[in-house]
């Protein structure tokens, strides 16, 4: 992975608003995979049942998939994301997403999502498909 584009997607998300709200670390990232946390916060989190909104799921899920498809040093961006919600967190979990690349083309590539919490203890999948634009991001070079 080229070095300048890896440390653009570092800088990015830190410096990204709706990362910096959720508090969503990027934690490791290699060409096609990523890896990003969250402390689940009901505060801010929790739906009218009282459990994790499955949108903060989704964002923590989108986060690690946004960058693990940004690797490459093109632009891709998100044509389907389909997320099976396994079962809800506890309260001040910490959540980690890992997204890993299973198939690229030149136009797509695909990535399988997983989030556990601290215990390994599964609680979402997901399978993601991304458009790649062969278009440079604006933050590094191409490979």
């Amino acid at each position: 992975m080229d070095p300048v584009v890896k440390q653009s997607i570092f800088d990015a998300v830190a410096q990204e608003p709706f990362a910096q709200a959720l508090k969503l670390c990027l934690m490791e990232l290699e060409l096609g995979r990523s890896v990003v946390e969250m402390d689940y916060a009901p505060a801010l989190m929790d739906n009218i049942y009282t459990r994790c909104h499955g949108g903060a799921l989704f964002a923590l899920i989108d986060e690690a998939f946004e960058t693990a498809s940004q690797t490459h040093g093109t632009i891709a961006v998100a044509l389907n994301v389909n997320v099976t919600y396994v079962r809800p967190p506890e309260a001040g979990e910490r959540l980690r997403a890992q997204a890993e690349e299973v198939a690229l083309t030149r136009k797509t590539a695909t990535y399988a999502i997983k989030v556990t919490n601290a215990n390994g203890d599964l609680i979402a999948t997901c399978q993601a498909l991304a458009y790649r634009t062969g278009k440079p991001v604006a933050f590094g070079a191409t490979s």
